[in-house]
């Protein structure tokens, strides 16, 4: 397949494609003119990349789990590890948003003012001084 018609059938955009080439992620097999070629199979394997990316997967970590392989074949630790840490940001994330709830509710004068949203803050701080110090 063309490289234009992968583009259109995956929804990823030629340079996009070009990018994962180099990265090792997916392989051209060959050229006509200067249009790269792919096999039909690199649309399951995008459509995989895709999923995995929403998930948070980083590109480097999908590049080991691509690593000489002919057949897509996923670590199933390593899934659960990443669905762990997806868990672990939805909690996060919905404290977060209890927070921010609490606070336009709160009958405080201000959000500055509200001992709710003091902690939430208090708690972004530890959080970013945690990430910072990695």
């Amino acid at each position: 397949m063309d490289i234009g018609v992968v583009s259109k059938k995956s929804g990823i955009s030629t340079s996009t494609l070009r990018y994962y080439e180099e990265k090792g992620l997916i392989g051209s097999t060959g050229r006509v003119g200067l249009r790269r070629q792919y096999h039909s199979n690199v649309l399951q394997k995008l459509a995989l990349i895709t999923l995995a990316k929403q998930a948070g997967f980083s590109l480097d970590e999908l590049n080991q789990l691509f690593k000489n392989q002919k057949k897509i074949l996923l670590d199933k630790s390593h899934l659960k590890k990443k669905a762990m840490e997806i868990d672990k940001k939805i909690k996060r994330l919905e404290a977060v948003r209890d927070g921010l709830i609490h606070a336009g509710n709160c009958k405080a004068p201000s959000h500055l003012e509200c001992p709710t949203f003091q902690r939430l803050l208090s708690l972004a701080t530890k959080k970013q001084l945690k990430t910072h110090k990695k």
